[in-house]
């Protein structure tokens, strides 16, 4: 199990200079709208993967007028103490752990995992493909160093490629040598994404299939449709055949990364056709089963951050996860709310259960 015992925070967001401790297997973290709640949870998860759950851009993680801030935290992972610290300063980053500096910050995924669910996760469902793109890619990147390296190397000749086409339209080549490698290049790369993506859906599925109806007590049939260009032809059939159209478009228009995944319940688009309750329900069922799969995957628990999810949130399906994320199944949760008084509710006189007022 991986857990986090204490964390600092320095220039955060909303926190000037602050630290909190986490002694107890579930941390429940209670306060007004701007008290930090989320800020908290987002510091924890920067530290698992040296970015924000919440932002692309650093600037956005820096307390209002300063340059550069600093988060620490103390884990315990397989038994063993370790700190982790990240530093930002005027556009440098820097992960340490144990007071050593990483080489490559890529060193550090897949050591620390964490998963999120926040009120916007809907938008893994109802919005466009990079979303879920992105949400394979993190999870299989944590667990597969070798996915990781030719996701990264696919993306940077992607860009190139794109770089290459554009160049047509002013300066023609006079050979396609360098467009030859490109092709080669992304479709090796491309092969061994479109496998690792392909066997990850059939091994989640059925932890998904469990989650849903464990939280929505029904028996409605969910599925996952793989949509991939790589299921047709090959990719270097694509970039060779699709050639006259890429440069038209100025863009690589076929491959891998224009996959997408389509969340099917009783056979029909959940994200046409679900209701607000289903949508709800699967979010949950998707995020428990990552969850699920990374720690059978890393055999490791990760961290469980939950963000505000019982603001809208029946009471059935609030049970229902509440029995899940108390189980022996799931390690450290820590977890957000408005209402003190809903949590004292759901926890009781817990004595696993710490609670934490901003």
């Amino acid at each position: 199990m991986i857990s986090i015992n204490k964390i600092s925070l320095l220039q955060f967001r909303n926190y000037s200079d602050s630290s909190f401790e986490f002694p107890s297997r579930i941390t429940c973290i209670t306060g007004a709208n701007g008290s930090g709640k989320t800020n908290l949870l987002d510091a924890i998860y920067y530290l698992c993967y040296t970015k924000s759950y919440f932002s692309a851009y650093q600037q956005h993680t820096v307390q209002s007028g300063k340059n550069g801030f600093r988060v620490t935290g103390a884990f315990t992972r397989i038994g063993s103490e370790e700190t982790i610290s990240c530093k930002w300063d005027t556009g440098k980053k820097e992960i340490f752990k144990n007071n050593s500096l990483y080489e490559k910050i890529t060193d550090h995924i897949g050591l620390y995992s964490a998963v999120m669910i926040a009120p916007d996760d809907t938008n893994l469902i109802n919005e466009h493909s990079d979303l879920r793109r992105k949400w394979v890619d993190g999870i299989l990147g944590q667990s597969d160093r070798q996915y990781l390296e030719k996701l990264m190397h696919y993306q940077r000749i992607l860009q190139q490629r794109n770089a290459w086409l554009k160049t047509q339209a002013y300066k023609p080549a006079t050979n396609n040598d360098e467009l030859e490698y490109y092709n080669r290049c992304m479709a090796e790369d491309a092969v061994y994404i479109h496998r690792q993506r392909k066997a990850f859906i059939n091994d989640f599925l059925p932890l998904l299939s469990n989650f849903y109806h464990r939280l929505s007590g029904g028996d409605e049939p969910v599925d996952v449709t793989y949509n991939s260009d790589i299921n047709q032809n090959s990719m270097q059939y694509w970039l060779q055949h699709n050639l006259q159209y890429d440069l038209r478009y100025q863009r690589t228009l076929k491959g891998v990364h224009k996959d997408d995944w389509l969340f099917l319940l009783n056979g029909l688009p959940l994200k046409q056709f679900g209701s607000q309750g289903q949508k709800k329900s699967f979010l949950f069922a998707l995020k428990l089963a990552q969850y699920s799969w990374l720690t059978k995957t890393l055999a490791l628990k990760p961290i469980l951050l939950l963000d505000d999810i019982f603001e809208k949130l029946d009471q059935s399906r609030m049970e229902a996860l509440l029995r899940i994320i108390t189980g022996e199944d799931i390690g450290q949760v820590l977890l957000t709310d408005t209402h003190r008084d809903r949590i004292n509710d759901a926890f009781g006189e817990n004595a696993g259960v710490t609670y934490i007022t901003l």
